[in-house]
């Protein structure tokens, strides 16, 4: 038999590492690609306050007294943690993120044990609810990260310095299979968008707006042109690339998108034809193009969801 010293320290790590879970929730509120992201976070920021305030209960019937700097040590965890992140790649932080609520919940299995052996059955009923709490957690985070592997969208974006740690790590460990004359080609195209887009910044615009679409629109058909460049000469992984580029920008044009007579649509018509998509790759590029040209929230969530049901199933959830 256990005694309950043991309980006590075992629901101190729990409310700190819960304090930690607070903080982590809160700050991946800024992250949300869509508002139903936000507002699960939010709601999974206030349940995880209500496991702590139980978790708090359950120490003082025991006779325990939580650290008085608990929820200080929690923020200060995060903070940390956040500060780590930027200098990782997101799958490293979202790994993180997952790693805490395994810790969660592998603690609260031992919880429920040592409870059990006590014969504490408020304890054992805590435990359930933290091990059911954190069970779904850990699902939506493993969901996430299979999203993050199919290449988006995800339930979370990246941070600036994330999607820029990420591309370099992605450069290092690419293999180098471009041609050189691919390469000369493609680069000759977009350079030659350059002294145009010079122009337009050393004139000024009489709107910023104004200015930056019409940079953008000359981005894009540089983008355009230099695939079209890799491909008549060969460069079929320069073009590739180069695609990919057009995709995640959602530099598409409409009948390159893979549901026809997209740009037509309104959001119920969109919404049930983005729920027939089958491939990852499509998903990506409708939610590009919608987030950069419509920007309808309905349209980005049906996507997003449609990519989560593709992920779950990959990663062998339900």
């Amino acid at each position: 038999m256990t005694d309950t010293s043991t309980l006590i320290a075992q629901l101190r790590v729990l409310l700190e590492l819960t304090n930690t879970e607070i903080q982590v929730a809160d700050t991946r509120r800024t992250q949300a690609r869509t508002e139903a992201v936000a507002t699960e976070l939010a709601q999974n920021a206030d349940n995880a306050r209500g496991r702590a305030d139980a978790i708090e209960r359950a120490l003082r019937e025991l006779g325990g007294l939580p650290a008085l700097v608990g929820p200080l040590l929690g923020r200060a965890a995060a903070a940390v943690k956040t500060m780590t992140e930027q200098a990782q790649p997101f799958d490293e932080a979202l790994l993180g993120d997952l790693a805490l609520e395994h810790q969660l919940l592998d603690r609260s299995r031992y919880l429920k044990a040592l409870a059990t052996a006590e014969r504490q059955r408020g304890l054992v009923l805590l435990a359930d609810q933290l091990i059911t709490a954190h069970s779904a957690t850990v699902e939506w985070l493993t969901t996430v990260l299979a999203e993050e592997a199919l290449g988006g969208p995800a339930a979370l974006r990246r941070t600036p310095v994330q999607a820029v740690t990420g591309a370099a790590v992605r450069w290092m460990n690419t293999p180098v299979v471009w041609s050189t004359k691919g390469i000369d080609q493609a680069m000759d195209a977009v350079r030659s968008t350059g002294p145009r887009i010079n122009r337009l910044l050393s004139r000024g615009a009489h709107a910023g707006d104004v200015a930056t679409r019409t940079i953008v629109a000359s981005r894009d058909a540089a983008l355009e042109r230099a695939e079209q460049v890799s491909r008549d000469e060969g460069a079929d992984a320069v073009a590739a690339a180069l695609h990919g580029v057009r995709t995640s920008t959602g530099a598409l044009e409409p009948e390159e998108l893979p549901i026809s007579d997209y740009d037509d649509m309104n959001v119920s018509t969109a919404v049930a034809a983005v729920k027939e998509l089958t491939e990852p790759a499509d998903v990506r590029a409708v939610v590009a193009y919608e987030e950069a040209n419509k920007n309808r929230q309905g349209v980005v969530s049906a996507a997003q969801t449609r990519l989560a049901a593709i992920a779950q199933e990959v990663a062998g959830i339900r």
